[in-house]
């Protein structure tokens, strides 16, 4: 293994309703977790999203109401999924934009307080983008010489993202082989709320990245117009988003 890691790493991958982080549902998740010692363990749930799943999503990952009836609901396997990646780091492929997002939802939904920050990410899709842009199939090939069966299938994905990650390590001299550097490498930009409606200033200092208040400091706009906080907490914002402008808000009073 050419990771180095000082603590387990969770590649995981998200089977959903749609692309929308607020709105849309998980109907598969599966979990890869891999220990320092490379050891690994790796967990798969279908997920039943309590609402229909669209024909478009359905032609994408192959999994049908009918495949879902049954499955518990998010809400019911949320603790052993925080047991499994407590403590952990998390990876994806395109999971800085996605998958971590809608998780954090689904987490925040069934009441569990997913803190972003005790975890790093890495993205093996920004590595992939930054130094052979491409996709996941097209990565899998290129990085390990193999042919990607069962694309879009939770677990297909997932452990082609942990051999890309792993290969992208060997690969790559100038890559570092630990995960602060690797989670370091995966961003493009960085937001306060994963969403992307929060931003750092190069004080790193959160500032607004939309609407009339575009380009300011978060703080300095509440201090001001404490309605647009409350406008934003009834809006139809990722639930993440609400969650990270209520902290700084808090912060705001002292």
């Amino acid at each position: 293994m050419n990771l180095k890691l000082h603590k387990p790493l969770c590649i995981f991958d998200l089977e959903t309703t749609g692309t929308n982080v607020g709105k849309d549902r998980i109907v598969e998740i599966c979990i890869l977790k891999v220990n320092p010692d490379a050891s690994r363990e790796s967990k798969t749930w279908l997920v039943n999203p309590e609402m229909y799943i669209p024909k478009e999503a359905s032609a994408v990952h192959g999994i049908f109401d009918e495949d879902v009836k049954d499955a518990p609901k998010f809400k019911e396997i949320a603790p052993k999924i925080m047991e499994m990646i407590s403590g952990s780091d998390l990876g994806g492929f395109n999971s800085n934009r996605f998958d971590v997002p809608l998780l954090a939802e689904e987490l925040l939904r069934a009441e569990i307080d997913f803190d972003l920050s005790k975890f790093r990410m890495i993205d093996a899709q920004t590595i992939y983008h930054k130094m052979e842009p491409r996709n996941l199939t097209a990565a899998y090939n290129f990085y390990c010489g193999k042919t990607l069966e069962n694309a879009h299938s939770a677990e297909a994905d997932v452990l082609a993202t942990f051999e890309v990650l792993d290969a992208q390590v060997g690969f790559y001299e100038e890559l570092p082989n630990e995960v602060a550097g690797l989670s370091e490498f995966s961003f493009h930009n960085k937001f306060a709320d994963l969403a992307g409606f929060i931003a750092f200033d190069d004080d790193g200092k959160e500032i607004f990245t939309f609407g009339k208040y575009k380009g300011q400091r978060v703080k300095d706009v509440f201090q001001k117009d404490l309605g647009y906080f409350g406008w934003i907490q009834n809006a139809d914002f990722p639930l993440y988003t609400k969650k990270v402008l209520t902290g700084i808000q808090l912060r705001s009073r002292f």
